[in-house]
């Protein structure tokens, strides 16, 4: 191809929108098979509603797996993104930048956090709390191993597999790394016992997203956080999901009373931009000194920008106490469905805008999910029979009335 031929194709490329059966046949003939898709393709997204390639609007209360807290084309994500993207893409670590050092600023005025480690994704935060628990190990009477709990979901590297308590995601990549061990999430009494001689750190979601939108007992964290005092543990916390303020607060483990060791985030940190941290005190930070670990696209100056930008806007002031109204009311929608519909619905459970509505019947559960997309509403289907329903925390109260109306609609057919 010639340079104007492929100057001329480049400018065209924008000009129009391949249709969704397009978009879907070249997915299906060129990808990996390795996710579940449904049958649709999104061009475009603004606030809690995503746009198909066939101009069809649905109203988004998944939020791209609790990727976007604050809503599709956040107007002062997306500028961020575009200041920075003619400023400066990336430089190296072995060099500073200023989103980096503004990053790692928030997060540790923000939270408990000492220290930061930058990373691009959950799975990546996960491994560098897991290379830091066993640094500290080591230097503390040879100890290796990390507790996690049954049910939970770390990521999809080796490390983050073994790590994860769900045999379905480590079937067909044994053997797994050793070092984990796996107890009943919300059993205190159980993890404590499981401590053995080479137990360093104990990992937990505060609520379990996967694995059904599970949130432990009252007082549960408060316990695991004594038992790693009496036996010298590290407490790391899984907020990749929970995070952001997804629960409610800008991070879970404000509102349960608790202060981990660790802290791992992802997902909404950038609003969907790929961008990943492992926060920590100085204790859990110990044994990472120079060339310990790395990673080459980890401070990436764009999706920093992108985390600066999501972060102060979460710390305004307005966003979470608006997000936990949002919270209330559609939590309170939920359970009348449930007192309406007590045959197909068991329970409804979660924290903040993180909830799952259990059906009795999982075959049901299938059918639901798919039905109210039909519709018009996007939610997701984890644990076999748990709708999980998560939209931006920027929602609005017609949008929360729209989606329980389509549920509904849904419930009742």
């Amino acid at each position: 191809m010639s340079t104007a031929t492929a100057t001329a194709t480049a400018a065209g490329a924008g000009t129009s929108q391949p249709s969704a059966e397009s978009i879907i046949r070249t997915a299906k003939d060129r990808l990996v098979p390795v996710y579940g898709r449904a049958e649709v393709a999104f061009v475009r997204g603004e606030g809690a509603v995503l746009w198909d390639a066939n101009g069809r609007r649905v109203l988004d209360f998944f939020s791209s797996i609790l990727c976007t807290n604050l809503g599709h084309a956040h107007p002062a994500v997306t500028e961020a993104v575009a200041r920075q993207a003619a400023t400066l893409v990336h430089v190296s670590n072995l060099h500073y930048s200023a989103p980096q050092a503004r990053l790692a600023e928030l997060l540790t005025s923000l939270s408990f956090g000492e220290r930061v480690f930058l990373c691009n994704s959950g799975a990546e935060a996960n491994e560098a709390a897991l290379k830091a628990a066993r640094r500290y190990g080591h230097a503390h009477g040879g100890r290796f191993e990390v507790l996690t709990t049954l049910g939970s979901f770390h990521g999809r590297t080796f490390a983050t597999i073994a790590a994860t308590g769900q045999e379905k995601v480590r079937r067909g990549f044994e053997p797994s790394l050793p070092g984990f061990r796996y107890v009943p999430f919300g059993d205190a009494a159980a993890m404590e016992a499981a401590i053995g001689p080479k137990t360093v750190a104990i990992l937990v979601e505060p609520v379990q997203g996967e694995g059904g939108v599970n949130v432990p007992p009252a007082g549960y964290l408060a316990e695991l956080r004594s038992i790693c005092d009496r036996h010298d543990l590290l407490l790391m916390f899984d907020e990749v999901q929970t995070g952001c303020g997804r629960t409610g607060t800008l991070w879970a483990y404000e509102q349960m009373g608790v202060v981990p060791d660790v802290m791992t985030l992802a997902k909404s940190l950038g609003n969907g931009v790929p961008v990943g941290a492992m926060v920590c005190n100085a204790r859990a930070a110990s044994g990472l000194d120079l060339g310990a670990h790395g990673s080459t696209f980890g401070g990436n100056c764009l999706t920093n920008a992108a985390a600066v930008a999501t972060l102060e806007v979460l710390s305004d002031g307005k966003t979470l106490p608006r997000a936990r109204e949002a919270a209330a009311r559609l939590r309170a929608g939920l359970e009348a469905l449930r007192e309406k519909h007590p045959e197909q619905i068991e329970q409804v459970r979660g924290l903040g805008l993180l909830l799952g509505v259990v059906l009795k019947d999982p075959e049901r559960a299938k059918a639901v999910n798919a039905a109210a997309l039909e519709h018009g509403l996007l939610i997701n289907l984890t644990a076999e029979r748990v709708l999980r329903i998560a939209p931006p925390l920027v929602v609005t109260d017609a949008q929360i009335d729209e989606g329980l109306t389509i549920l509904g609609r849904v419930f009742a057919s």
